[in-house]
């Protein structure tokens, strides 16, 4: 199954963090933080959405810096992804 996003909406993947601190403490699940960073794996067309223009500014591959709690999260085949707004990403990362 695929998705496809619609107007100014994104799916991305979020990037693994590291579940080890520097100095070598191993991290529980309830005290690892939420990942920000993540990649897009699929970009809606975008065009008007409440009224207003809206020109889709990242492109599949690229990896963003999103809000921390932002998006609607599913599992499709295994797999998670989260599908958020455009305007949920604050960054893109070179």
């Amino acid at each position: 199954m695929t998705l496809k996003p619609l107007a100014d909406r994104v799916v991305i993947k979020m990037i693994e963090t590291e579940e080890t601190t520097k100095s070598g403490i191993i991290l529980t699940g309830s005290a690892k933080e939420k990942p920000q960073v993540a990649e897009i794996v699929a970009v809606g067309p975008g065009g008007v959405v409440d009224g207003k223009e809206v020109v889709m500014e990242v492109k599949v591959g690229d990896h963003v810096i999103t809000s921390k709690y932002s998006g609607t999260e599913v599992k499709i085949d295994g797999t998670e992804y989260t599908i958020v707004r455009q305007s949920d990403i604050l960054a893109i990362c070179d």
